[in-house]
């Protein structure tokens, strides 16, 4: 076999990082017939290491993990192995999260909303050195690159709080009940229930509807 055509048949290799086993577990299986899925990891201090043994084409990152998420293993991993490049999966849709996974050095961010087919086509893109964003989030992007270069991405309000703690706060602000985001979320109501009680805590509020207010202030809804 020469080594143009040895190179056409290699597959795309591509590490997951999620803390939920059960969605990787699933993404893998979406994915299996387009690339070759090298690994994955469940924390940031796993993916440093695994990511750095397999050398993937395309790293799928999950935004919020509870040890520091994707944000610390762009940081990590950027420098040292350059040649990896990063696309966001996510539950959220925050400007925030967005902007701040791009300027870190994410090559595209896409929502959990999406179909296998379009993922799949999403990590190819990305593969090949284009820009991949789920349409809605786009806007986000171009704001902070462009018309408004000033964008925050950090508030002293919200660093308050720990990741699971904002994924619960948005989720809250749009209406869900606690068994829904219990459910969303993959942890235990009472779970839920402590999180809210610790963001009411840390906000100086006194129920859901301050915190729903707060947070379509800061775009988080």
């Amino acid at each position: 076999m020469t080594e143009s055509v040895a190179e056409e048949s290699r597959r795309l290799t591509v590490f997951l990082v999620d803390d939920h086993a059960m969605f990787r577990a699933g993404v893998r299986a979406e994915l299996g017939a387009h690339v070759e899925v090298v690994g994955e990891a469940s924390t940031v201090a796993e993916a440093v290491t695994r990511i750095a043994a397999t050398a993937p084409d395309v790293v799928l990152l999950d935004v919020h993990m509870p040890d520091g998420g994707g944000r610390a293993v762009l940081d990590a991993m950027r420098r040292s192995h350059p040649q990896v490049k990063f696309l966001a999966l996510s539950v959220s849709d925050a400007a925030e999260d967005v902007i701040g996974l791009i300027r870190a050095g994410a090559r595209g961010y896409v929502t959990k909303t999406i179909s296998p087919d379009e993922l799949a086509a999403a990590v190819r893109r990305v593969a090949d050195g284009d820009a991949v964003f789920s349409p809605r989030l786009a806007g986000f992007v171009l704001d902070a690159f462009a018309s408004r270069p000033d964008v925050p991405v950090a508030d002293p309000e919200l660093d308050q709080l720990t990741n699971r703690e904002r994924e619960v706060l948005r989720l809250l602000a749009r209406g869900y009940a606690y068994k829904e985001i219990a459910k969303e979320l993959f942890i235990s109501i009472k779970t839920v229930e402590t999180h809210v009680s610790n963001v009411l805590r840390k906000l100086q509020m006194s129920n859901r509807y301050e915190l729903s207010r707060w947070a379509a202030d800061r775009r988080l809804v």
